[in-house]
């Protein structure tokens, strides 16, 4: 689905002081609950119009739609900016003329069959021109890349890729956090565009009209290659630049470095210069558009192979297999070709001969006598009606393929009232009416369950919205009733599309080109109606149905890697004993008791619902004064109200004095599945697994990233409706994120589990399984150089994971104190075997300081040039002076200039002087909220219909927002309560503009405690 790009600047921001509240809220774990939770739906607002700002000096064509029917109209290419004489930088000119505002229409579906969105985006222009500088690049660039001299510009900010409250969070998300209040560049303010949250997720992307003297278009080399695997009508790097909504000269780059098997993070971080500073999620979306492509065109190769094979293969039709843009278009082409498929009405009259005579009646219809087909003893050609009718069936599928007339209608229906319409089917009626008439035929086991679900879609039992409104979550609960067999689902599209389409056929595109007789005419009409109703517009019906479809996967998708990031990201609980609870009625609560490192200290089963509690309390406090344990976390399964009540009531009694104790709850969900699995039992040998489900529980709140990527990110209980999206496509969302937050964190890799390690950007389960045995066998890593002697690690790997590794000087100490290898050293390496082994490596046996922070060990050289210009060393990293030395010299002298300086990127010395000014042990967690500890409950009987509460949210969906507030049950905030006025500035573009973790002021609005919901009013989010 193509969003649509936003224009705001480029800036670098600093970290926020933020409340460090966190809680883990209760979730909604059933679809069905989140699904019958939808109110009836809200009023759709109309999309948003921007307008285009003038350019300076070179303009960008927007992606727009085009009725021409083979190629769209890729984007203009931007002039490259002229070189000033002086190499001083120049102040941005004012723009030169005022572009004319364009009113963007939003059609129903994309013109150009390959487009995957409904809506359509134009780009917004920049108006400020560029400074100029010179900038080389240093840092490990390829050959294919070219080097850096060219002017610089303001660019778009880009688009937030993890929710936090501030719009500049995702500067800090790439770069690790910043420490330099004073480095950052000033924020330019841009016209705002108009917001609404009925629109998909905008996507925030870098769209800069130059190319900053990086490559247009692929090396030759590499553009033939790829030309040559693909061998399609179509060039890749516009097409992806088209659907993406990214200049072609950052689809290039983006392609150039996934062809030389560059991990997302990496690029992100270390590549953000060829990027044009994209987050990670815009940049996968350029993967997974170019994936897509790459498949089509080895696809599209299979079917020209077969249909080889077959002997059907035609010049025409290879064409129009390699102009497909699109897995529908080339299923649409194929279909007929199919073995197995029935002949088609079109081939039958093919093989009769026909298609001479369909020629003739567009071509010469004058000389076309019908008489002279008809054959008496051959059936299909036994009269003249026959022969009319074969020759119809010719026309009827050239029509339908025709590129030129698929466009024209597409428009047709785009500025006409397209809807889709779901009731119940007819045998879902027909159990109803059974189970009503006759109770004792109710079936039991599935049937029954079936019909349960019946009153589940009652939403949708008569429901009718056009297809430029719908919402995503009412197209997957549709499409879940559909194959359920509860609903019956159809797209109507007006007549008057019809009519308009029959009209334009006869009199232009299908028009004979010679005098042709009213009987020749009719042959025409009857062949344009019979092609609309028996080809067209099952086309148009199942283009629409997938459209809606694949858009309303990539919302729920992206909702669920937005949940996941908030989650995996909350902040660890460092330096406290915590005490592990998974309640439960009859096998007891299971305890955990883990040191501030996570190492388990004590487990035990304690019964506290039943007559020995004042005993089990006793053995409780014994336990907590014992440890000096003052954290309780409850897994918020079942028994949790009844054990946080528990609690609560031996926090009020002070039973715990002189501790002062709290609790939190905990989203427990994953842990029983966890704890059977082979890494459990690896890691904790000797423990039940309902232990080891407690143990789980308290280290999700020590450290919520470690333990969460234990678990398959589909169990941890995010987002909704995750069966009724491409499992496959969901998974590698998940993991991409997943490898996202680990690598941005980054692992100290003599410490970390190897678990942890399995998602670091470049590693994998063999690699990381390579590295813990080395780390066992010879003790702990000295340096990052010494994981190039680590068996399976490569130049390519080591590159791409190397930045994200640490090597922290306490760990790396105590480690040598506990290790058997107190003085590790590099064995020395024999001569290598030819074809097999590594090969000597010589690495150095010495701690290297840059080692702990986030500075890529190709930009070492620059970061030692850098702290000689300052006059600091590497010992002084993190340190206050070290900081001063920095500040002082960025206000003589621009980030830029010292860049050139340096002979480097600026992005590259930004990278630097962070991870040189960062205090030691940073984390990008630190500002993030950590888990909500209290002391004391309330109850669902003691809300009130306009109590004002605090909370904190806990899931997000499609249709609104899962709030926490205390009472054991999450309300709903509908997203039409969720307004543009109750919002900070900051949040105000993203799709519901609410994720896991904020914490929000809200109004109860209503009360059901018989079917456990409460309805929630947003006031205004808390900073």
């Amino acid at each position: 689905m193509m969003r649509r790009p936003r224009a705001t600047t480029c800036k670098v921001s600093q970290y926020k002081d933020m409340d460090p509240d966190m809680s883990f809220p209760q979730t909604i774990s059933s679809d069905e609950d989140s699904e019958e939770w939808s109110p009836s739906e809200p009023k759709s607002k109309a999309p948003s119009k921007t307008a285009s700002a003038p350019a300076a000096g070179e303009r960008k064509a927007a992606a727009k739609r085009t009725v021409k029917p083979k190629q769209p109209k890729a984007p203009k290419e931007p002039k490259a900016p002229k070189m000033p004489k002086e190499p001083k930088a120049v102040k941005p000119r004012a723009p030169r003329k005022p572009a004319a505002e364009r009113k963007p229409r939003v059609p129903a579906a994309r013109k150009d069959s390959g487009g995957s969105g409904l809506a359509g985006t134009k780009r917004k222009k920049d108006d400020k021109a560029g400074e100029d500088k010179g900038e080389k690049q240093t840092d490990g660039t390829e050959g294919w890349r070219a080097e850096e001299s060219g002017p610089s510009i303001s660019m778009k900010e880009e688009r937030v890729s993890f929710i936090v409250s501030g719009a500049n969070e995702a500067d800090r998300w790439a770069d690790e956090g910043s420490s330099l209040g004073g480095l950052r560049a000033k924020k330019e303010e841009v016209e705002e565009e108009d917001f609404t949250f009925d629109e998909p997720c905008l996507k925030k992307q870098k769209t800069s009209r130059a190319s900053l003297g990086r490559p247009t278009a692929l090396p030759s080399a590499v553009a033939q290659a790829l030309l040559n695997e693909l061998n399609m009508n179509w060039n890749l790097q516009e097409l992806v630049s088209i659907l993406t909504c990214v200049e072609k000269w950052v689809c290039v780059n983006i392609i150039g470095l996934l062809r030389e098997e560059n991990t997302v993070p990496f690029m992100v971080r270390y590549r953000k210069d060829l990027i044009n500073h994209m987050d990670a999620d815009a940049v996968r979306d350029v993967q997974l558009v170019y994936e897509e492509l790459c498949t089509l065109a080895k696809k599209t190769q299979s079917v020209i192979q077969t249909l080889k094979k077959d002997g059907v293969l035609t010049t025409e039709l290879e064409q129009n297999l390699r102009s497909c843009r699109s897995a529908d278009d080339l299923d649409h082409v194929y279909s007929p070709y199919k073995k197995g498929s029935k002949l088609t009405k079109a081939r039958k009259a093919k093989a009769l001969g026909l298609e001479v005579a369909a020629s003739a009646l567009m071509e010469t219809p004058h000389t076309l006598d019908l008489q002279t087909w008809v054959k008496p003893d051959t059936q299909g050609l036994s009269s003249v009606e026959e022969v009319a009718t074969g020759v119809e069936h010719i026309l009827a599928d050239m029509i339908a393929k025709d590129p030129e007339t698929l466009t024209y209608v597409k428009t047709l229906c785009e500025n006409s009232f397209v809807t889709i319409q779901s009731s119940v089917s007819k045998s879902a009626l027909k159990v109803k009416e059974q189970e009503k008439t006759d109770p004792s035929r109710r079936k039991p086991g599935a049937q029954q369950n079936k019909n349960m679900d019946i009153d589940k879609f009652h939403l949708y039992s008569d429901f009718t919205n056009n297809i430029q409104r719908i919402q995503a979550h009412q197209t997957l609960a549709i499409n879940r009733g559909e194959s359920l067999k509860i609903l019956t689902v159809k797209v109507n599209i007006s007549d008057r599309v019809k009519s308009d389409f029959t009209r334009w056929c006869i009199n232009n595109r299908w028009r004979p080109k010679t005098f042709a007789t009213q009987e020749l005419h009719a042959i025409i009409r009857n062949a344009v109606e019979d092609s609309y109703k028996r080809l067209i517009l099952p086309f148009l019906t199942r283009s629409y149905r997938t459209k809606l479809t694949v858009a309303a996967e990539k919302e729920s998708i992206a909702m669920f890697v937005r949940n996941l990031r908030q989650r995996l990201l909350v902040s660890p609980i460092r330096g406290c004993i915590v005490l592990g609870v998974d309640p439960g009625f009859r096998h007891g609560c299971k305890l955990a008791i883990l040191s501030p490192t996570s190492q388990i200290l004590y487990t035990d089963v304690v019964y506290l619902h039943n007559a020995n509690q004042p005993k089990e309390a006793e053995k409780l406090r014994h336990l907590m004064t014992k440890y000096s344990c003052t954290k309780v976390v409850i897994g918020n399964g079942t028994a949790c109200r009844e054990t946080e009540s528990f609690f609560a009531d031996l926090i009020s009694r002070r039973y715990f004095h002189p501790l002062d104790v709290s609790y939190c709850i905990t989203n427990e969900a994953g842990a029983s599945i966890y704890s059977v699995s082979p890494e459990a039992v690896k890691e904790m040998p000797d423990l039940d697994p309902n232990l080891r489900s407690a143990v789980s529980i308290g280290r999700r709140v020590q450290d919520p990233l470690a333990e969460l990527v234990k678990i398959d990110p589909k169990h941890i209980g995010i987002g909704t409706y995750q069966h009724d999206v491409s499992a496959g496509a969901l998974k590698a969302a998940l993991d991409g994120v997943v490898q996202e937050c680990v690598s941005f964190v980054g692992v100290d890799i003599n410490i970390c589990s190897e678990i942890l390690m399995r998602h670091v950007a470049g590693l994998n389960v063999g690699r990381a399984k390579s590295i813990a045995e080395w780390r066992e066998q010879k003790g702990p890593f000295i340096n990052r150089e010494q994981l190039k002697l680590v068996k399976g690690m490569g130049p390519k790997t080591f590159q791409q994971c190397a930045g994200f590794i640490r090597i922290n000087p306490q760990t790396l100490h105590s480690s040598l104190k506990t290790s058997p290898h107190p003085e590790p050293s590099v064995p020395e390496k024999p001569a290598a075997k030819k074809g097999k082994g590594k090969t000597s490596v010589n690495v150095s046996t010495s701690f290297n300081p840059l080692d702990q922070t986030c500075i890529h060990p190709e930009s070492y050289h620059v970061a030692q040039r850098f702290l000689s210009f300052v006059g600091g060393s590497a010992d002084q990293i993190g340190t206050a002076g070290l900081r001063q030395c920095v500040e002082s010299k960025v206000k003589t002298s621009s980030a830029e200039e010292l860049a050139r300086t340096l002979d480097t990127t600026s992005e590259t010395l930004k990278l630097i002087m962070d991870g040189l000014t960062q205090p030691p042990g940073f984390d990008i967690r630190q500002n993030f909220g950590q888990a909500d500890f209290k002391r004391g409950i309330v109850s669902m009987s003691d809300l009130r219909v306009g109590a004002v509460l605090t909370g904190r949210v806990d899931n997000t969906a499609l249709f609104g927002a899962f709030v926490d507030i205390g009472v054991g049950r999450s309300g709903l905030i509908h997203k039409s309560n969720i307004t543009l006025d109750k919002l900070p500035m900051s949040q105000r573009r993203r799709s519901l503009a609410l994720g896991p973790g904020e914490r929000v002021e809200v109004r109860v609005l209503n009360v059901d405690p018989q079917r456990g919901r409460i309805g929630l009013d947003l006031i205004r989010v808390l900073e």
